[in-house]
């Protein structure tokens, strides 16, 4: 045999082996993909069963003081003394600064020297109501006596003399009702004097600016010598003295959107995670403002945390995830396997002689990837997912189980 018969030879065996391979993949794949008889749709199911299923709204929220407030002076003055600066802490009642009103003492001294006066008058006027109501015992004893005399013996007073006698009584006795209200009107003058000095004193203490609560100092407005306008006045130059912040205690402020505001209760459990100090704690929710922002339609949600240790601090933001419902063993199916439409769900179920059939149910918790059913659907039912606009009532199909998840932690964004 020559060279290039063996060639030939060769080149035909390799090309029958190529074709003989081609031939026997191709039977295969036609094998393989031959499962569902021809005709017959191909149908992903899944198996309605029971379990656990979980609503969560994770939101991000920034924490806030528990208290913050700006420290203004009641009445206006120079500052004498500051003692605090940003970041110092302070307690409640502690002097944060000091102000200079000279007018103000010059009119608590004014007020004292009119208390004494007042005091001098309550005592003169005394005496003169001590002497108008002896004056008047003196002409009322006269008066008595001559009108007994007058009454035992007919003539032995003259009646002139009588009559001196009584007005002397009547006299007198004019006397001491002029000294009482005089006595009386010096009593209102003291107590109207006081009350002015009682006002300057109070004014007076005004000048002391003390903490009304435990917290650190995050602003410092002025300093010594700056004149400040009181806090009660209506004028722009009315500004702070100092910022004040409670932050051994902080609220975590959350905007509840108004889809899920309704859910909110007190006492709602809450994890929360600080990305800052890649950390996490939980949480309750202490309160909830019941009203929904008109420009935002969220809800605003707090959560107070303790914050003896001064870790956590104010602005900080958080990525928080809200516990609103947990459902124990209920029947749950995939959420793809839902059909929404005219107010009413319905599914598509496969039965024992994988016959397509309708089914109208009623829905409750939702979760990201099962959702609750209430009634229509029993444990064990096949449903099918996904593409039912595919599937006809009464249509036979091939169904392809695809396994779900049996529980989960449903959640919103």
């Amino acid at each position: 045999m020559s060279k290039k018969m063996q060639i030939l030879l060769a080149g035909g065996v390799l090309v029958g082996l190529i074709l003989l391979w081609v031939t026997l993949r191709h039977g295969k794949t036609e094998a393989d993909e031959g499962d569902a008889p021809v005709g017959v749709v191909t149908a992903g199911v899944a198996t309605a069963h029971r379990g656990s299923i979980a609503q969560s709204l994770t939101i991000a929220g920034a924490f806030k003081p528990f208290q913050e407030i700006d420290v203004h002076a009641k009445v206006a003055g120079y500052i004498k003394e500051i003692y605090v600066d940003v970041g110092s802490h302070v307690k409640e009642g502690q002097t944060l600064a000091v102000l200079e009103v000279p007018e103000l003492a010059a009119e608590l001294a004014g007020a004292d020297a009119a208390v004494r006066r007042s005091q001098q008058e309550i005592r003169r006027s005394q005496s003169d109501l001590m002497r108008a109501k002896s004056g008047h015992a003196a002409a009322h004893a006269m008066y008595q006596r001559l009108e007994g005399a007058s009454k035992e013996k007919a003539g032995l007073v003259a009646q002139q003399e009588l009559d001196d006698a009584q007005a002397k009584d009547l006299e007198g006795e004019a006397q001491v009702s002029a000294a009482e209200a005089a006595l009386s009107a010096a009593q209102q003058a003291l107590e109207v004097a006081e009350a002015t000095r009682k006002q300057y004193q109070a004014l007076s203490s005004y000048t002391r600016i003390t903490a009304p609560f435990t917290g650190v100092i995050t602003a410092r407005y002025a300093d010594t010598g700056a004149l400040i306008a009181a806090g009660t006045s209506s004028s722009a130059q009315s500004i702070p003295m100092v910022r004040l912040a409670q932050v051994s205690k902080l609220r975590l402020v959350l905007p509840v959107p108004e889809s899920l505001a309704a859910q909110i209760h007190l006492g709602d459990p809450v994890n929360v995670h600080v990305q800052a100090l890649n950390k996490n704690i939980v949480g309750r929710v202490s309160r909830f403002a019941q009203s929904l922002d008109l420009q935002t339609r969220t809800m605003e949600t707090e959560i107070d945390f303790e914050n003896a240790k001064e870790t956590l601090l104010p602005g900080m933001y958080a990525e928080t995830v809200l516990q609103l419902a947990d459902h124990q063993n209920v029947l749950t199916v995939p959420i793809e396997a839902v059909m929404q439409g005219a107010g009413q769900a319905r599914v598509l179920t496969v039965d024992s002689r994988n016959i397509v059939e309708e089914k109208k149910v009623k829905l409750g918790l939702q979760g990201k990837s099962l959702v609750e059913v209430l009634s229509g659907l029993n444990d064990g039912d096949r449903v099918i997912i996904g593409n039912q606009s595919q599937f006809r009532s009464g249509e036979r199909v091939a169904p392809k189980e695809i396994q779900m998840p049996s529980a989960e932690a449903g959640g919103a964004s």
